[in-house]
């Protein structure tokens, strides 16, 4: 059985049922990884999120669209009607690396889960790493990514009230190596940025050769 979840909508498929899915999709199976569960990210003219701004930071920019779609599921989400998705990017949340124990178990302790309901600001944040970045040992990315970045230690201070989940995505053929995803309240719009502006102060992003940088708003289906 497969199940798909588009901004907080679930659906899933029995014997002797229709299929409840999004009739824009199509689920292409890929091979699995340790958490079972794929996000796909649709960039067109539908969608949970409605896109507020759309740029290229470093490289090449996305396509401008209106709506983002933010779909969960075992499989990977393709378009049947390309007409209607202007890109589409996917990725995994993986297990996580370059973490030592004490940080995991204080990022933990602080990080909010995504889905709250007061945080309707949202940004896609694109990102693909030069190749000198993956010609690196695991220990030297280490030292770049914390030891002179502080990517962990200067990102506390903004938890919980903004919500961050990364997905992994450099092994699926897609575009670009990760796709970050972060979720706020409207009144810590500022401090998302202040949290933005210093990651691309870091000598960590002096690596990055592509990031692009999409904000959306969450649209209110109830009404």
């Amino acid at each position: 059985m497969i199940g798909v979840r588009d901004s907080g909508f679930a659906s899933s498929t029995r014997p002797g049922m229709t299929p409840a899915l999004d009739c824009t999709l199509e689920l292409r199976p890929v091979p699995r990884f340790d958490s079972g569960m794929f996000t796909t990210f649709r960039g067109g003219q539908s969608g949970g999120w409605r896109v507020t701004a759309i740029s290229a930071v470093k490289g090449a920019p996305l396509a401008a669209v209106p709506s983002l779609s933010v779909v969960h599921s075992e499989a990977i989400a393709l378009p049947l009607l390309p007409s209607r998705t202007s890109w589409r990017l996917a990725g995994v949340a993986s297990h996580v690396r370059y973490v030592e124990r004490g940080e995991k178990t204080q990022l933990a302790a602080v990080q909010a889960g995504l889905g709250r309901p007061a945080a309707s600001c949202a940004a896609l944040i694109p990102i693909r790493k030069s190749a000198a970045w993956w010609e690196l040992t695991q220990e030297e990315r280490r030292r770049i990514f914390e030891d002179q970045s502080h990517h962990i230690a200067g990102s506390l201070k903004y938890l919980p009230d903004i919500a961050r989940q990364l997905y992994h995505c450099r092994d699926l053929g897609e575009p670009f190596d990760f796709l970050t995803w972060f979720e706020y309240a409207p009144e810590h719009a500022g401090l998302f940025e202040d949290l933005v502006g210093m990651l691309r102060g870091t000598e960590e992003w002096t690596y990055v050769e592509r990031e692009v940088d999409i904000r959306v708003e969450q649209i209110d289906l109830r009404g």
